[in-house]
């Protein structure tokens, strides 16, 4: 829906410019650095709002690109992030078996969840 929209007011938006464009049709003089010379106002026009479409162009795309850039760091990041959990759960069932292996021999006074959960001290 975003998309009709901004496809809908790019439109208008163009709309307006080349109505604006053919109702200047005079001749005007440009002034470069290195000389003048007499332009239709309409070519005018249309070059800057052309010249100021490829400066916004480059602009988004240079966004794009940094977000983009940003989003596959970010992945990596939270890539190991998921290994080094898997590995620490693996490591706590490993402990958890090791200690049912061994019983209740005193050693342990904490109780011991399978859950997520903190674990309780014995009274």
């Amino acid at each position: 829906m975003k998309i009709q929209w901004t496809f809908v007011v790019g439109l208008i938006f163009a709309l307006i410019i080349a109505i604006f464009a053919t109702v200047n049709v005079d001749s005007v003089q440009v002034n470069y650095v290195f000389g003048e010379a007499r332009w239709p106002l309409i070519l005018i026009i249309l070059g800057s709002v052309l010249i100021g479409f490829i400066i916004s162009f480059c602009f988004s795309v240079f966004r794009m690109y940094g977000s983009k850039k940003q989003t596959k760091a970010l992945q990596k990041e939270l890539e190991a992030a998921h290994v080094l959990i898997n590995e620490k759960d693996a490591e706590i069932v490993r402990l958890k078996n090791e200690l049912r292996k061994r019983g209740t021999s005193g050693v342990v006074t904490e109780e011991i969840s399978d859950n997520n959960e903190m674990p309780m001290p014995k009274k």
